[in-house]
């Protein structure tokens, strides 16, 4: 009897510390490395407020300077830099890295930290390649780690509220016509550092101009309204408006997605007048229009009248891409079929890749 007592509460003590450790770990602060800092947006996670989810341990950038500029820029310690991913990892051990260098260096950085078990999180878009990209999922899926790529309309809650009407609510009918605007005036018009600018003018390291630069959103945004469809064809037509300024890339794309009941446009420009991030969705009935991240105008049929539809937040822990990939990484999200996820990137890469050989050779591209 004893000796079952014994055994019992052994196991119930096995039992509470496995459980006690399960919810430590999933509060734990996500151990988090940046690996370059050539990307721009990079100043989102080295501005980002301490909401506790997530420890910046260290920052990979080869180039000294630029590194110095950007932690004084924040007020973060030199002591945070690192000249190579290989010395960053191998000092801090994170968990999970986001990549902040090339698109063209995407590739490389899961081919470092995939076999290490190590997360990574990529600045749109996925790849600068069907090709890199293929190779990086098949890395992601035999070292099983999580392979994410961020978009800035992935926290717009006006598009989760926006497919919340169509999916759940039938609120417009079936969708028909999609038709996406996504730019600004141009990266050198707007001011991009010259790090940045090395690359994304650079077709072999960003892939094209604005095609990749702001086709992407689109073609992500339309894969999830679709629910992971892939389409039946893809044709592009792109221009270089301003060749003196972007000589090697284009600095105008419109890509044309078809799908056996709906078609998608996609306006991807250097050129608008303002920046802009928004998306005209036509169903069979209804219209909606989210040209604001809290706000939806919606018509619900040709007899009603326009009206404005203000929009929940996103929660807490799904609301900017750093909480939403600590929460991946912690098992409270899981990324199937969503925005970032490498199920809807690759197909976001399959769109690109035809819309670069459609340009090119001046037809249609059909998909097998």
């Amino acid at each position: 009897m004893t000796n079952y007592r014994q055994i019992l509460c052994f196991i119930l003590f096995f039992i509470y510390a496995l459980t006690g450790f399960a919810q430590e770990n999933s509060t734990a602060r996500l151990k988090l490395g940046v690996v370059g800092l050539t990307h721009a947006h990079v100043h989102w996670i080295l501005g980002r407020p301490d909401k506790g989810d997530v420890e910046l341990v260290g920052i990979a950038e080869p180039n000294k300077e630029l590194a110095t500029r950007f932690l004084k820029q924040h007020n973060l310690p030199m002591s945070l830099w690192y000249p190579t991913m290989e010395e960053m990892v191998a000092q801090t051990k994170p968990e999970a890295v986001c990549a902040f260098n090339s698109i063209y260096e995407h590739l490389e950085t899961v081919e470092f930290c995939a076999p290490k078990g190590i997360h990574v999180m990529v600045e749109k878009p996925l790849a600068v390649s069907l090709e890199h990209a293929e190779k990086m999922a098949a890395l992601a899926k035999k070292h099983k780690i999580h392979l994410l790529t961020n978009y800035e309309t992935t926290w717009y809650a006006s598009n989760y509220k926006a497919y919340e009407m169509i999916h759940d609510e039938n609120a417009i009918g079936e969708i028909r016509k999609v038709v996406i605007h996504d730019g600004h005036q141009g990266p050198i018009e707007i001011g991009c550092n010259q790090e940045f600018l090395n690359w994304l003018l650079d077709p072999k390291l960003n892939g094209a101009g604005a095609l990749t630069d702001f086709g992407c959103y689109g073609a992500d945004l339309m894969t999830w309204l679709m629910k992971g469809q892939r389409p039946t064809s893809v044709m592009a037509v792109t221009q270089q408006i301003k060749p003196e300024m972007y000589p090697n890339v284009d600095d105008e794309a419109t890509i044309v997605i078809t799908y056996p009941t709906a078609q998608a446009i996609i306006q991807a420009s250097w050129n608008w007048p303002y920046s802009r991030k928004d998306m005209e969705i036509y169903g069979k009935t209804g219209f909606l229009y989210t040209d604001k991240k809290d706000e939806i105008l919606y018509r619900a049929n040709e007899k009603t009248k326009e009206e404005v539809l203000e929009v929940n937040k996103l929660p807490e822990n799904a609301n900017d891409p750093f909480a939403y990939f600590a929460s991946v990484v912690r098992k409270t999200i899981s990324p199937e079929n969503d925005l970032s996820s490498l199920k809807t990137n690759l197909i976001v890469m399959e769109i690109l890749e035809a819309a670069k050989i459609s340009a090119k050779e001046g037809k249609r591209v059909d998909l097998e």
